[in-house]
Parts: structure tokens; sequence; C-alpha cells
């Protein structure tokens, strides 16, 4: 049967012809256009010199370490459940003792500056305006008491690494106890620093040096070097100036002898919550919480110490079954979307923390890049809840996720 054409009646057409408003704003419209994690990463990779970004983006050794974490998030199986009303959906929950909007938190990074002249500041408020923690690194690129008068709201917690000079290390616990930081965040997986070759490939140091490689790198990126050039000198909370590469200056600043005996010690100087970072064996974990800490973070520091270290992600549910009731469990590394946390959560994490993806966003777009990168995971965190058939973070359960191993559950849910 022959179809039948006729012409098109400009009544028919109008309904058709849609226009999009213009967006004046070039960052906005970038932020826009950016649906995922990746989509950040790859805007702030064309935004920011080369050595920059890779500081943030890279890990230790052959980067094994991160590609597995991340992998071992694209290896996991959901099992939904249907017909449950999913109208409203609560995706706060209370963390070390106090309410967050979002089962996650941003990660403590260091030299945040370098990534964008908000650093920590943008940081921290776009935490605070969602209801999130944000943690301050010892390498922080500006003073506790500056980010807490700049950004009184919102909760901060603090994250220590023990230097050789332990005094020092104290003098800074004290100043963020005294500013109403509520958790310290002490981190155990740095007695040396990590082989992070991409560092050294660089030349990076902090601040970065004007040499003639760096100079032609600015070429591409002259808003991040005018930014650099005409804001606030970098500061540091342990130093002003390093001749040499960042790996250089860590290992003259972390205590290597640090053991199980100095958490009594760090316990007594802080009167908030206390939680280690960088547990990565079950028997850790038992040993930490036998003494008596509030809270253990699952961390193999983003990949950037040793190379092909146990995947936190795949450690959790070992330790959730046997101390999940004695302490808060926290994780980190490889996190890139909503639904890695929510697979988190449902395996026994209290909370995550995100690293990389804040600062994707922090270099794709300040503030407003971090606010795009929690809006991110946050609305993912929501779309796999209702997807799943929960409405709060209390009915996630094992139940609910499988994690995969070449396709093969490697423990199935009870």
């Amino acid at each position: 049967m022959a179809i039948q054409r006729r012409v098109p009646k400009v009544r028919d057409l109008a309904p058709l012809i849609q226009f999009k408003r213009p967006q004046l704003g070039r960052t906005k419209r970038r932020l826009d256009a950016a649906l995922t994690i990746e989509d950040l990463r790859r805007i702030a990779k064309r935004r920011t010199p080369r050595a920059v970004f890779d500081y943030a983006d890279g890990a230790a050794e052959d980067e094994i370490s991160i590609q597995r974490a991340r992998q071992a998030f694209r290896e996991i199986e959901f099992h939904p459940t249907i017909l449950r009303d999913v109208t409203n959906v609560g995706t706060g929950w209370d963390v070390l003792g106090q309410s967050v909007a979002l089962p996650f938190g941003i990660a403590p990074t260091g030299f945040t500056r370098l990534m964008h002249t908000g650093g920590e500041i943008a940081g921290a408020r776009a935490a605070a305006a969602a209801g999130i923690p944000f943690s301050m690194s010892t390498l922080a690129t500006c003073s506790i008491e500056a980010l807490v008068t700049t950004v009184p709201q919102g909760r901060k917690w603090f994250q220590l690494y023990m230097w050789r000079d332990r005094d020092r290390s104290m003098a800074l616990v004290k100043r963020a106890a005294a500013a109403g930081f509520d958790t310290m965040l002490v981190t155990v997986d740095v007695p040396v620093a990590g082989a992070r070759l991409r560092d050294v490939r660089n030349g990076m140091t902090i601040p970065p040096a004007l040499t003639v490689r760096t100079l032609l790198d600015a070429l591409p990126h002259p808003h991040w070097w005018f930014d650099l050039l005409t804001t606030e000198p970098l500061s540091f909370a342990s130093l002003d100036r390093w001749a040499g590469t960042v790996a250089e200056y860590l290992n003259t600043m972390f205590d290597p002898s640090v053991t199980f005996d100095d958490l009594a010690w760090i316990k007594t100087q802080w009167p908030g919550k206390l939680v280690v970072k960088g547990i990565q064996t079950l028997d850790d974990a038992r040993a930490v919480v036998e003494r008596g800490v509030d809270g253990i973070v699952l961390s193999n520091h983003g990949g950037r110490q040793l190379d092909r270290a146990p995947v936190p992600f795949q450690l959790l549910p070992s330790v959730a079954r046997e101390l999940g009731k004695d302490t808060e469990i926290l994780l980190d590394t490889g996190i890139m979307s909503g639904a890695d946390i929510v697979a988190a959560i449902a395996l026994g994490a209290r909370c995550s923390l995100v690293g990389r993806a804040y600062l994707y966003g922090l270099m794709a777009g300040g503030e407003a890049g971090v606010r795009r990168a929690i809006e991110i995971l946050g609305s993912g965190v929501t779309r796999t809840m209702r997807l799943l058939g929960v409405t709060c973070l209390h009915e996630l359960s094992p139940q609910h996720v499988t994690q995969l191993r070449g396709l093969r559950p490697s423990d199935p849910p009870a």
C-alpha cells in the first residue's frame, strides 16, 4: 500500500521547533554539559597544565592499583527489588556522630590550590552547601584558621600525617581542635612516598618552577597561569618552597617509625572522633579497632603509595562482617559515580570519600565545578537507590550487590 504524503503545515511544525535559551556563562555551559565524573576529568585535562593534572590524576608506578579499584566497581552486579514506592528517598544518616545529607565526603588532598586557585576553600564551601564533610590535609594550601574563617559553616575533618618533628604535628592537631574540626583522619599508609612516576617525569615541584618546559606548557593554559601569578602566593602548612620533587619532600617529612602504640598517644591529643585512614588488611583493621578508634578508612591512598595493593572495595565485605558492629567503616579509592557509593554502602561502608572526583570538578570550574561533581554523585546515589527499590540507606544490604570477578561472583549474597 502506497504511503500518502502531504506538504507539512506551519501549525504542525511549530510544536516541533524548539530553541535552547543561550547560556552566556562559559563556565556554567561547560559544567552543565558534564554528565559524569569522567566528563569533568576530560574538561580538567584540557584546562590544566600537564604536570598539575598528572599530579591529581596519577598514581604510583604502573598505576595498577587505581585501575583495579575502578574495575572492581565496574564489576558489580546489582539486584533490584521491584514494586516498591520510591517516591521519596532519603540519602542521609549519621556518620561519626553527626548527620550528613549524602553518604560521602570530600577526601583530604594536598597542594589543592595548584589545581585551581579556589583550592580548599572552594571544596569546603561546596561541601557545606551539600551537607557533606570536607577533609583538610596536613599539606593543605590554606591555613586551618583561614578555612574556618572563610567557611564557618559545615563539618570539617582534619587529616594528619605524622612528621618526624612530632611537636610540629601536634601543633597542627591542637590548631584543628581549637578551630572546631570534629574528626581527625590519621593517615598510616605513608611511611615513605610512593613512586609517582608521572611527577618524576614531569619534574613536578611545589610550587611549580618557571622553566622552559613549564613556560611552553603554559601557552595552552593561560588562564591557569594567570590565576597562579595574580593571586596570593601558594603557602603550605609545612613548607614555603621546596627545590626538589614532591616525593623527595615527603620522604624528608614523613615519620617511618610510627607504630600501633602511637595511636593511643595521638588519641590523648585529640578531643574529637579519631579515624585511622589507610587500612588494607582485616588483621590491621581488627588491631586498630581493638585500640579504641572511632572509625577506619579502607584505603590504598588512591593507588598512590604501594602499587598492586589490595582494592579497598574488595576488602570491604570481610571487614564489615567482622567489625561492622564495632566501628564505622569508611572507604575510598576508585569512586567515580553515585552507583559506586551505593554499592559501598550496601556492602557495609558508612561513608565514602572522594578525592580525584572532587579535584576533577575543581580543575574543571573551581567551586562551581566541585558543586557539579557533588551534584553528579548525589543524583547518582538517589537514582541508583530508586532503581534498587530502596527508600533509605538503612535498607541497603549485601543482598543488593554481588562483586564479580571475570563476571563470576566472588562472594555471592548469603
